[in-house]
Formats: C-alpha cells, structure tokens, sequence
C-alpha cells in the first residue's frame, strides 16, 4: 500500500477530483493548506502591505494499492498540471498498514469492498 500526497492548485481541484473518479480512485482526503514557495513579493493595496508569498494550494491524501499507484499518479498529473510555476507535488509513501474500524479486516483488502471488486 502506499500513500499519495499531492499540493495542488485549488483552482484544479475540481479537475483532479474528476479525474480521480474516472480512474475508479473514489475515496480520499483533501485539506486546504498554505505554503511559501519560490516567489516571495509584497504588495500595496489601499496604502497597505501586503505579503503575498504564502500561497493557498489543496492537499489531497489517497491511499491506495500497489495496483492503483501508478494510475492515481497520472489522474492527478494530468488533471493539475497547467504548465506554469506552481503546479504542485506528489509524494509517494509507503504505508505498513490499514485496518477498516467497522469490520476489523487488515491489510490492502480493508481499503475497498470486496464484494464490489471489479
């Protein structure tokens, strides 16, 4: 099992959502998070100063199978990219276990119902 972290652009959310879902990817986190990157500028509105370094970004959590790795990756690079500076990350890291809280079942297995596996 491993876990996908991706900072995206919240203005690709939807897109990265959908295209998730299209990869049969149906369960996952998102937060909304700041952080700094390479441009660091301030700004004056109204005669006030602003930072505008810390930029707002989204922050999707997946955990999935060693099968689904590489087609989550590629749903969300294809869905967020845009070309520009400041498309985001992926961090691919391995995940020891998961344990479904209402059946007890341990193991990749606990992250989707086996009853509905295609």
């Amino acid at each position: 099992m491993k876990k996908i972290e991706a900072i995206i652009r919240r203005s690709r959310f939807e897109n990265v959502k959908e295209a998730l879902l299209a990869a049969d990817i149906e369960w996952f986190s998102y937060y909304d998070v700041r952080g700094v990157g390479k441009m660091r500028e301030e700004r004056i509105y109204r005669g006030v100063m602003y930072d505008t370094s810390s930029i707002e970004r989204i922050l999707l959590s997946i955990v999935v199978r060693e099968k689904n790795v590489e087609k989550t990756v590629r749903a969300v690079m294809q869905a967020a990219r845009t070309g520009d500076i400041g498309d985001g990350r992926i961090f691919i890291i391995p995940v020891e276990d998961a344990i479904s809280i209402r059946t007890g079942v341990r193991g990749d297995t606990s992250l989707y119902n086996a009853e509905t596996e295609k």
